[in-house]
């Protein structure tokens, strides 16, 4: 039953944007809102359990909420109420706050793998927490989500890396129709999947060039690495660890760390397989630029059907579209720009910010074309490393 709520003065949020501290005196799910069990959220447990209960929005009380920090983003939100009754947003204040979550990310990658280093278990909670704000900022906004995770940079691979295939796992399994829990678990491997290279020789880890054949087997042993710390992880579900410890097995027995073959990997581990490959592919390294999507897509179908799943791998590239949001594209008219927006269209026909002629070898004004109403079609997808010029600082 819908109630009446305490106070006239009370902010709606989507729960994605919750913090500790908050005061919550109602929550909205399916038209409903309801004040029973109103309260603070006093700590992460509190905090990942209302999040995994499938709300949709809350009703914050600014008056009796604290944070840690004045610049909190979520304090800033209700400070300025900067998402209305509707909980709708427009892009640029999704792509501001799907910066702020993919910042919030890397830094607790970089927190994990530190205190993975010194010996400390991995604190669950607090991934699981983050987990299911990428969930929500993925189906809040996908298009902004992407768009701002396809900005790399070579200097922070690692953390990178976990973070993005922590998003491409959550945008794959939406895309498979895969439950809301069961994306959390995916999230929280792709977040995790590469935290045993934390004992590998930095040498080897970031060498400039290609390894020698025991350089390889010493890289090799971050999965063997991963399985105590896996084990001493409280709570992490099997999924999770799956993730993790799959990522490089491969279907005919000749992956690692555990040779699995056909059978043995399940559907999860074999789009951990998938997805890893992609975003190393498609990441600029200290040895190497960073391929276009359909380069990438092209030595993933190789991978097939020995190494990778065939099928699944088609699934992969319907999912990510062949001009994936954040890639570069060059028009028929000579323009570059950023694939923008492709929700509810086809492959063909996304919106493109354009920013530079390769014709004419300068910048352009900016502007969104949609290719849905233009004469214009894509040419080709280019890779970042092709660009005279640097793409940014439009992003």
């Amino acid at each position: 039953m819908t109630e009446t709520l305490p106070k006239a003065d009370l902010i709606k949020l989507p729960v994605s944007s919750l913090e500790i501290g908050m005061y919550v005196a109602a929550i909205e799910n399916s038209e409903q809102v309801m004040v029973a069990n109103a309260g603070r959220i006093s700590n992460m447990e509190l905090l990942v359990k209302l999040k995994s209960k499938g709300i949709s929005f809350v009703w914050i009380d600014p008056a009796r909420s604290s944070f840690t920090t004045d610049n909190s983003p979520a304090a800033a939100m209700v400070a300025n109420n900067t998402i209305n009754t509707n909980g709708t947003k427009n892009r640029e204040l999704a792509q501001k706050q799907a910066s702020e979550l993919l910042h919030e990310a890397k830094g607790l990658v970089r927190k994990v793998l530190s205190e993975t280093f010194e010996g400390k278990a991995i604190e669950v909670a607090k991934v699981e927490a983050l987990a299911e704000n990428m969930i929500e900022s993925v189906m809040d906004n996908a298009d902004a989500f992407k768009c701002v995770s396809a900005l790399r940079s070579k200097d922070a691979y690692l953390l990178e890396h976990s973070v993005n295939v922590a998003v491409l796992l959550v945008t794959f399994g939406r895309y498979l129709a895969l439950d809301r829990d069961m994306l959390r678990q995916l999230a929280v491997g792709g977040i995790l999947h590469d935290v045993g290279k934390i004992k590998v020789d930095s040498n080897v880890l970031n060498k400039p060039g290609k390894l020698t054949p025991e350089e390889f087997e010493h890289m090799k042993l971050h999965q063997v690495y991963a399985i105590p710390i896996m084990s001493e992880a409280q709570g992490l579900s099997q999924v999770s660890k799956d993730v993790c410890l799959m990522h490089h097995e491969k279907l005919d027995g000749r992956g690692y760390p555990r040779g699995l073959k056909g059978e043995q990997l399940p559907l999860h581990g074999r789009m951990s397989c998938i997805v890893d490959i992609y975003d190393a592919l498609t990441a600029t390294r200290c040895y190497k630029e960073a391929m276009s999507p359909a380069s990438a897509f092209k030595i993933l179908l190789s991978l097939t059907p020995f190494h990778l799943d065939e099928s699944l791998v088609y699934e992969f590239i319907r999912c990510i579209g062949v001009y994936p949001v954040g890639s570069l594209v060059e028009l028929s008219d000579g323009r570059v720009g950023i694939v923008w927006e492709t929700e509810d269209r086809d492959v063909l026909h996304p919106v493109v910010k354009c920013f530079y002629s390769n014709k004419h070898k300068h910048y352009t004004d900016v502007a969104l074309v949609d290719l849905k109403k233009s004469e214009l079609n894509i040419e080709r997808g280019i890779s970042p490393s092709s660009m005279a010029v640097d793409p940014t600082p439009f992003y």
